[in-house]
């Protein structure tokens, strides 16, 4: 069973908007945190929003005011609105969950990742 289903990317125009939607597996439970990171051609993975199970957002400064993360606990899924997308923000999203899948330990899920891109 694949541990995070990503959908929503695509091409969009700058000034537009988009959103992104993360399914959690019922395999995971106990999920503390979850997040959105993307990662552009050439450079590093870095961190975009990330949600706590209380609802604490965090952002990274070059999406503050544009973007958007929300979640749905019931239906295990996180989500990433994006208003006002730039070129700069074209990259590969990926869902991030922290969660367990069994009683041992806290693990880090990520999913396959979904292509986002803004054009001029």
């Amino acid at each position: 069973q694949v541990p995070l289903v990503e959908s929503g990317g695509g091409l969009v125009q700058a000034g537009g908007s988009l959103r992104l939607s993360c399914v959690a597996s019922e395999s995971i439970y106990s999920i503390v945190t979850m997040g959105w990171y993307r990662q552009a051609p050439g450079k590093q993975r870095e961190l975009v929003a990330t949600i706590t199970s209380g609802d604490t957002t965090n952002y990274a400064d070059a999406v503050k005011g544009r973007f958007t993360i929300s979640r749905d606990n019931a239906k295990n899924t996180v989500y990433l609105q994006m208003n006002s997308p730039k070129p700069e923000d074209t990259a590969v999203y990926y869902c991030n969950v922290l969660g367990k899948d069994s009683p041992a330990s806290f693990k880090n899920f990520w999913g396959q990742g979904t292509q986002v891109t803004v054009s001029s």
